[in-house]
């Protein structure tokens, strides 16, 4: 069989419709009434309602990972599966590509964000000054006393999430809530992994794995301009054994957590890698380079004629990706920073780890999406990790699989 090597026509047609700007639609948030918490990494999705004074009147506002509402545009795209014959919809958010200065963060926090709360979640994250002991997954807790407690109201966006959560209390029983810094989908993708991991991907146990970035900086000079955990970058070689530095950190605790037998014994261990703040972003590094690496070969793919999935057109139809130096510059660089995986990011993270992305989008209960793959047609062999998001951008954790449900 001759595989395609251009777009097909659906295709086509939909990568014109994501790379015109004057297509943008703004994305109408429902209100709805949520009662503050106290926990760790609330996606606080829903709006106060109308009623309440206009200060507090936060509508038409999407909740980023940083858990504060920004005014965001969105084109909604049909994308057709030629293989599968399958349609579903992926938000492409047009967002800036303008790094965001720490100062500017901070501010914006403050707008939307009162005193108490800061100073709340600063002592439930922080805690001490030791970066060992800030909390990034949060404790389990009944899933259902969860959703009691984040929506109380009775406005359809408020029953719709309650009816998503009871959908996913019948194959989890508790949650954990990630915290929300940009990192979440990385944080969330990689504990899911970890925790039930039983032996070492192949991709990781490669001779060449660690290779990887002086082997990419020799093919490509652009790469010298990665930003490494927010500093700027420095020379090629300093960049190339930082790196490398990060892959392997990113085997060894793979392969360490993988050899423990019991499950009490690898969850502890899962929640002491991610109490040390310096291990654990040192592993978001590394899977942003492999994103990067994966987003070359695809790209280097489509170029020669090889067969590709569909979400790397959509990929490098934005004007900010049309290349791997243009997603690194434009979007991988943000990532951690200013801004979170966009949903098409979530594809090539999926890809990078060789790993199935199962989410719950709770927003989408009752349709096809409810429940979304990355990717939508994941190899066989590969394994599946659980998320749960209310909005696209912030994403927790449900655990403890109910018995009915492994049987």
């Amino acid at each position: 069989m001759t595989e395609p090597t251009g777009i097909p026509v659906g295709a086509e047609q939909t990568l014109k419709r994501v790379s015109v700007a004057t297509q943008l639609m703004k994305r109408e948030k429902e209100v709805s009434v949520r009662v503050p918490s106290n926990e760790l990494g609330s996606t606080k999705a829903a709006a106060y309602h109308e009623e309440q004074s206009p200060p507090e009147l936060r509508k038409g506002y999407v909740y980023r990972s940083t858990e504060r509402p920004e005014k965001t545009e969105i084109t909604k795209s049909l994308v057709t599966d030629h293989d599968a014959f399958r349609n579903y919809e992926l938000y492409l958010p047009m967002t800036s590509n303008c790094s965001v200065a720490e100062s500017s963060e901070d501010s914006e926090e403050d707008m939307y964000r009162d005193a108490e709360e800061i100073e709340r979640e600063r002592v439930l994250l922080c805690g001490t000054s030791s970066s060992e002991y800030k909390l990034s997954i949060a404790p389990e807790m009944d899933i259902m006393e969860y959703c009691r407690k984040e929506w109380r109201g009775n406005t359809p966006v408020a029953k719709r999430m309650r009816k998503g959560y009871e959908a996913v209390a019948q194959k989890f029983a508790s949650i954990r809530r990630v915290r929300g810094d940009n990192y979440c989908a990385f944080r969330a993708t990689l504990f899911q992994a970890l925790s039930q991991a039983t032996q070492l991907p192949s991709w990781l146990q490669s001779e060449d794995f660690t290779m990887l970035p002086e082997n990419l900086l020799s093919k490509y000079d652009w790469i010298k301009k990665w930003q490494l955990k927010q500093k700027l970058s420095r020379n090629m070689g300093e960049i190339s054994d930082e790196i490398k530095d990060y892959l392997i950190l990113l085997r060894k605790k793979w392969k360490n957590i993988s050899e423990i037998k019991g499950p009490i014994e690898k969850q502890e261990a899962c929640d002491k890698l991610f109490k040390n703040e310096e291990e654990e972003y040192s592993l978001y590094e590394a899977l942003k380079f492999l994103m990067l690496n994966t987003a070359i070969e695809l790209y280097n793919d489509d170029k020669n004629g090889r067969r590709v999935p569909v979400f790397s057109w959509l990929l490098f139809a934005r004007d900010t990706s049309s290349n791997p130096c243009q997603l690194m510059h434009n979007h991988l660089n943000h990532i951690g920073h200013s801004g979170g995986l966009e949903q098409v990011e979530m594809f090539l993270l999926a890809y990078a780890l060789q790993y199935t992305i199962q989410v719950y989008r709770l927003y989408k209960y009752s349709t096809d999406e409810f429940i979304t793959l990355y990717p939508n047609d994941p190899e066989e062999d590969w394994p599946v990790v659980t998320l749960i998001t209310e909005d696209d951008r912030h994403y927790n954790i449900p655990v403890r699989m109910c018995q009915e449900t492994m049987l």
